[in-house]
């Protein structure tokens, strides 16, 4: 295989005696007498020596000219004699002021060069141009000064021109340009050439051209002002004062005739009424036939010199230095649309580009009321202006700006020292550039406050410009006064976080009534603040939640523009809300999941031996009759169930995430959440993609988030869980069905009962008898199923009283001093024999319990109060019975995830919009959102199973 290498080598490489063959991309030698030309691409004769013939390249073949014509001509071909010198080329030279002849009218070589001088007298007024080839008539300042073509002393002749030394000229300028960032000051060879020439002419002629050339020199030196320099921007201040009575154009005071417009002056407060005195004469609209969404901008631009070039439209990115298609260039200017552009650019592509500075006047375009279209001056908020070698403080406060007008993209001129015809030391490179779209408050018809555009440059020391690059970047921002938002929020933040002190007060006092105790103590404390936690938690995200949504509805659906969005700036204070939020409901969260798996639960079994069977005695070799034992199947098998539906939740965890990931990144909900006017769900690959707005980006995503949850629960309770399947009433059907009571406390002195005794006495019975009894249930032939007679209520919340827990913690203390039969086999027969008579103890007690069998621990049957039911507290304290309160909602599920639906899906929302709000990915705040779900339900499964086989004494192997 062949290689396909070749060796780099540029013409500078090549030196004198070779060139640069572009054909091969490669240095070649010069033939006999030749040199490198000056572009590097051919070779040339060498001084005295005249080409014979040339056919570019290396195809040149060169002559010595005799000793009596030395010189050789102009273009290189013929020698002839020079009377007067020659010069370092080998060609013929003239004296100033005049011209070289080498051949007649006709073409005729002459024999000897002449040296013609150019008649400077009144009649004609003539003198050499730049190359000495022909005579051209003086500048008009040697005529209007000296009456000739000289400019003799006491005259000044600065720049090419020539002016009468008199009182009031403007001072001598400084040439030289401060490079702040670098700690440079340079001089300028262009500010040497042609600021002073500039004000003189600006000043004593008002030439247009002159003056604008000062002022562009001026912005070339930051504009900035200083009290007793005499820099560029020193000369035009000087002129701009001394010519108080020169009219100003368009009744603008900052504005003077012949003069460009440069400052709008250094008063205190100027900025502010500049931005804000003045509405901008046109409503914008985002939506109907009329819509005006394009913003107009356009600058008058001219060159260095002063000369005007052109009016230019902002369309087609002459801004925007980073390459992109024209149609995401033009996004800019759509008014909403918020524009971010940035990347890194090479110095020597910004050296080849922008050899010249162009500086730019920018105006905003707009129609007049009589049809005449008219422009609206944009001021520039320079960050890099200085005040006596001082920065001036550009900062948030409006008063203290000094805005300017005109402004440059690149400035590669000023920064070239001694000669211009060098690369520059220096370039000076408008790194950040961004207009800012204020709306007006309280507008309803569009109204904006005059655009400002902000310019930060970044000074440049070259080195290597192949290497070193810049970054840069192009932004146009909309904003409004968000102060009245944020009042609003923090009006909001303080009235619900003062309701969230309250309820969170009443949820302490009614734990510490269910829990049977009256002191505040430092687990008080501690319960008030987890309590304070959710509901804090809760007051942020509602706040976020409406926030979100209000900025989505209110921006995407106006027609005249009314709201803008917060700046990435602003969204801050938001952000930290979700945080907060996320934080605080996380606690709440782990706080629910320890509540859950630390319940005490028991299963009173109702089942009663039928009949007796004969027992062998251990140890004795004799038998004994004794009652038929019971099956524990059943119990198991309620424990199984119950276990099962630990973790069922009123939603379908799965379905949510990928419902919400469907509605984003499929239908397109994600496309409101661009910081742009449009409402489309679907945009093109080719458009401008407008940066996130990260409040809509919550918004679109709690919206959905809510909004699925909200169907999906309606779909479960409306119809699947009465056509499909209700795991709750199935499980406290099954209980009745299976003669098991389920009685748990989730608190000391407060809990649930499920009341599953079987109106038919027994449930171990076979299929026939089963069958059998369940169709007389079916047809009321037997009594109802409630824990009264006649009633179908089988679901209580219990408030027992303390000896009833004093009771209850006596024997559970026998039934988990070994936790449950874990491992039968290593166990001893005395434990196991112990567990057994508590566990059978326990189900004694509780069931005779329920049977009203002691008359001291007694318990009453009553209706909670509506009042008790809002606040979710018990006013009775069960000081000698306890109190069975009817429960026809199944609270019992409040020890599940099954009752606490709200507080899972506000986690999962806060869970997925952090991880989406850090990442901007929603696809990856899916997947962690799904996992964090699966881990935490299988986290809450095997703690729960593992409090369920320690309480109930269920060995763990049998729950499945």
């Amino acid at each position: 295989a062949r290689g396909f290498s070749v060796p780099l080598q540029r013409p500078a490489d090549c030196g004198n005696d070779r060139y640069f063959d572009s054909s091969r991309l490669a240095c070649a030698p010069c033939g006999a007498h030749q040199r490198q030309s000056a572009g590097g691409s051919s070779c040339v004769c060498e001084p005295g020596y005249r080409m014979v013939s040339g056919n570019g390249g290396f195809s040149v073949t060169c002559e010595k000219c005799p000793e009596n014509t030395s010189g050789v001509t102009q273009d290189g071909w013929n020698c002839i004699a020079c009377p007067k010198g020659l010069t370092s080329k080998g060609n013929c030279k003239c004296p100033n002021n005049e011209i070289l002849v080498e051949r007649s009218v006709d073409g005729l070589l002459l024999k000897e060069a002449l040296c013609i001088h150019c008649n400077g007298s009144e009649q004609s007024f003539s003198a050499s141009d730049a190359s000495g080839s022909r005579c051209v008539r003086c500048e008009k300042t040697f005529i209007r000064v000296s009456k000739s073509c000289d400019c003799d002393s006491p005259n000044i002749l600065t720049g090419g021109l020539c002016f009468l030394a008199r009182e009031g000229l403007p001072p001598k300028g400084v040439a030289a340009v401060r490079f702040a960032q670098l700690g440079i000051t340079l001089t300028s060879a262009w500010f040497l050439k042609n600021l002073q020439s500039s004000a003189f002419a600006c000043w004593l002629y008002s030439n247009v051209t002159a003056c604008q050339a000062l002022g562009n020199m001026c912005v070339m030196n930051m504009n900035s002002l200083s009290s007793s320099s005499t820099d560029a921007c020193g000369l035009f201040q000087y002129i701009f004062v001394s010519t108080g009575r020169v009219g100003v154009t368009h009744s603008i005071p900052y504005w003077k005739h012949n003069l460009p417009w440069l400052y709008y002056g250094d008063q205190p407060g100027l900025a502010s009424q500049v931005l804000e005195k003045n509405h901008f004469p046109t409503s914008f609209t985002f939506k109907g036939a009329d819509k005006d969404v394009k913003l107009k901008f356009i600058a008058a631009s001219f060159d260095a010199a002063g000369n005007f070039l052109r009016w230019q439209s902002l369309e087609g990115g002459i801004l925007q230095l980073c390459p992109d298609t024209q149609t995401k260039l033009n996004a800019a200017y759509v008014f909403g649309t918020t524009y971010q552009q940035s990347c890194k650019i090479s110095v020597s592509k910004i050296l080849l580009d922008f050899a010249n500075p162009v500086f730019y006047d920018l105006f905003l375009e707009y129609n007049g009321g009589n049809g005449q279209q008219h422009l609206w001056a944009v001021p520039v908020l320079n960050l890099n202006l200085q005040y006596n070698d001082k920065f001036v403080n550009q900062g948030s406060n409006m008063n203290n700006w000094l805005l300017t007008r005109r402004f440059f993209l690149v400035d590669a001129l000023s920064g070239k020292e001694n000669d211009l015809g060098k690369p520059p030391r220096v370039i000076r490179i408008a790194s950040k550039i961004t207009i800012r779209i204020r709306l007006v408050s309280h507008t309803q018809r569009g109204t904006i406050y005059p655009p400002l555009l902000t310019v930060a440059y970044t000074d440049l020391l070259i080195q290597n410009p192949e290497t070193q690059s810049v970054m840069v970047s192009f932004a146009v921002t909309y904003e409004m006064n968000q102060s009245e938002a944020q009042i609003q929020t923090d009006i909001a933040l303080g009235v619900l976080g003062g309701l969230a002190v309250l309820w969170s007060l009443l949820k302490t006092a009614g734990w510490k009534r269910r829990t049977g105790s009256s002191i505040i103590d430092l687990q008080t404390v501690f319960k008030f603040l987890l309590f304070y936690a959710g509901d804090l938690a809760n007051v942020f995200f509602i706040i976020t939640v409406g926030t979100g949504i209000y900025w989505l509805v209110f921006f995407k659906a106006q027609q005249f523009v009314s709201v803008l969005l917060p700046l990435p700036s602003q969204e801050e204070d938001f952000v930290t809300y979700i945080a907060c939020a996320f934080s605080l409901k996380a606690l709440q969260f782990l706080h629910l999941l320890v509540s859950q798996v630390a319940i005490d639960i028991f299963f009173i079994d109702w089942e009663r031996p039928k009949g007796k069977v004969l027992k062998a005695v251990e140890g004795g070799g004799v038998t004994k009759s004794a009652a038929a034992p019971v099956s524990i199947w059943r119990t198991y098998f309620i424990a199984n169930e119950w276990n099962e539906i630990q973790t069922v939740r009123k939603i379908n965890p799965l379905f949510q995430v990928l419902a919400v990931l469907f509605f984003l990144e499929v239908v397109g909900f994600s496309n409101l959440a661009l910081m742009d006017a449009s409402s489309s769900l679907t945009r093109s690959s080719e458009s401008y993609a407008a940066p996130w707005s990260r409040i809509l980006r919550f918004g679109v995503s709690a919206a959905l988030w809510v909004a699925i949850a909200i169907l999906q629960v309606i779909f479960f309770t409306v119809i699947y869980e009465r056509f499909v399947e209700d795991k709750i009433s199935q499980f406290v059907d099954l209980c009745c069905v299976s003669n098991i009571s389920v009685f748990l406390l989730s608190h000391n002195c407060f809990g649930h009962y499920i009341h599953g005794r079987s109106v038919h006495g027994h449930a171990d019975t076979n299929m026939e008898e089963m069958n059998m009894n369940l169709k007389r249930e079916a047809e009321n032939l037997c009594s109802q199923r409630g824990l009264l007679p006649n009633t179908d209520g089988q679901t209580f919340q219990i408030s027992i009283s303390r000896k009833m827990r004093l009771q209850y913690d006596w024997i559970h203390e026998t039934l988990t001093r070994k936790h449950g039969p874990a491992r039968l086999l290593g166990s001893s027969a005395n434990s196991f024999e112990q567990s057994t008579r508590a566990y059978n103890t326990m189900n004694k007690f509780l069931s005779s319990f329920i049977d009203h069998v002691h008359k001291e621990m007694d318990y009453i049957v009553k209706d909670k109060l509506l009042l008790e039911r809002l606040l979710g507290m018990e006013f009775m304290e069960p000081i000698e019975k306890s109190i069975f309160y009817n429960d026809e909602g199944h609270s019992f599920t409040d020890v599940l995830y099954y009752g606490n639906e709200t507080t899972l899906l506000i986690f999962d929302i806060l869970f997925f919009s952090v991880v989406d709000l850090a990442s901007q990915s929603f696809v990856l705040a899916t997947i962690l959102t799904y996992l964090q779900q699966e881990i935490f339900r299988f986290i809450r499964n095997t703690l729960g199973q593992k409090n369920l086989a320690s309480k109930t004494l269920v060995d763990q192997r049998f729950l499945i």
